[in-house]
This record gives C-alpha cells, sequence and structure tokens, in this order.
C-alpha cells in the first residue's frame, strides 16, 4: 500500500532533479496503486488478454526508469505518466494482435462490429475497439487537447476527477465538464465510425 503522498511527491522531486537511486524506494511505494489502477483498467479488456495487469505494470515502470531526464511535479503527475504509458503499451499491443490476426495486413476496420458506440462504457476488450479509441482520441486532442488528457488520465489512468484536476492545473468542475464533453465528441465521432462501416 502507498505510504504518505508526501513521501511519494518527496521521492519523485528527488527522481526529477536526477537522484535515480530513489526508484528502488519509490516503487513499492507506487507499486500497489499502479497495479490497482492496472487492474481496474484491465477488466474492461477481453478475458483472454495475453497482457495481464501485473505485465503491464512491469511495462509502465521500465518505460519510466527508462527515461533519461524524468520530470513528475508530484504523484498525480507521475499517475498521469502512467496512464498515458498505459495508453500506448495496451494500443501497441492491440495493434500488434490485430496486425498478426490479419496476416500482417492493414487495420481496415469495414465491417468491424467490435468498435464500441457507447463511451459512457469505452469497450477496449478487442483490439480493434481499442485502436478505433486511440484514433478518436488523436482526433480530439486536434481539436482540444485538454479533452483527450482528461480521457486519458480518468479512463486509462483510472485517476479522479480531483487528481485530473491537479494534473492539469485546472478546477474538478472544469474537468468534469471536459470528461462530459469529451465523452459526447466520442459517442458522435465512434458511432459515425460505425455507421460508415
Amino acid at each position: 500500500m502507498e505510504s504518505s503522498p508526501n513521501e511519494v511527491t518527496a521521492l519523485l522531486a528527488r527522481l526529477s532533479s536526477g537522484d535515480k537511486s530513489v526508484i528502488e524506494r519509490l516503487m513499492p511505494l507506487v507499486y500497489a496503486e499502479l497495479h490497482r489502477r492496472a487492474n481496474q483498467y484491465m477488466r474492461q479488456e477481453r478475458s483472454d488478454h495475453t497482457l495481464q495487469p501485473t505485465a503491464l505494470v512491469h511495462e509502465v515502470y521500465l518505460k519510466l526508469v527508462q527515461q533519461r531526464e524524468p520530470t513528475f511535479r508530484n504523484r498525480a503527475h507521475f499517475y498521469a505518466i502512467s496512464a498515458q504509458l498505459m495508453r500506448r503499451i495496451l494500443t501497441d499491443h492491440a495493434r500488434a494482435r490485430l496486425a498478426a490476426k490479419r496476416g500482417g495486413g492493414s487495420l481496415d476496420r469495414a465491417g468491424d462490429e467490435s468498435i464500441p458506440v457507447e463511451p459512457l462504457q469505452l469497450r477496449t476488450d478487442q483490439p480493434a475497439g481499442l485502436l478505433a479509441i486511440n484514433d478518436a482520441l488523436h482526433e480530439l486532442s486536434l481539436l482540444d487537447s485538454r479533452q483527450e488528457k482528461v480521457v486519458e488520465m480518468r479512463f486509462f489512468g483510472g485517476l479522479t476527477s480531483e487528481e485530473t484536476a491537479e494534473v492539469l492545473g485546472v478546477s474538478t468542475r472544469t474537468v468534469e465538464r471536459e470528461w462530459s464533453m469529451a465523452r459526447a465528441w466520442l459517442y458522435t465521432r465512434l458511432k459515425a465510425q460505425i455507421t460508415q462501416a
């Protein structure tokens, strides 16, 4: 279980200033929370997913420690970056699985009914569904990068509205409004993808 948030923040500050010796003290403090968030996210994945929560956390950990100059403002920012990494890892995993399934061909989704239509329950239990969400989030980032970050932190990272607000430096009310607008936009965009298919 994570100890005090102040201890984690202090270790993150030392890590950000270049002291990589704190990694061994930091990871046991944040591991349980990262695992809880990965487990929460992976429950939305298909049941036969080859990547398990523990493996996802380990991949996130490796990517975090491989950063040449990590910069974390506080623990919420650390979890937000972890959320970004989880999204990338899962998206890459889905791309590889879909490419292998299709013999390495293109990611043509015509006629694929696994693409979710309900962003309130953003389904990622099929690789094409996760890729459709990732593509839609990329489009959203071009229109409103803060809304894309809100979705990434709330959905992929399991951050609360309060934690997301802390990372983004905005009010909780702003996060909730952005979350609501982003889900509505995603609903429209993903529904359009199905209609076009």
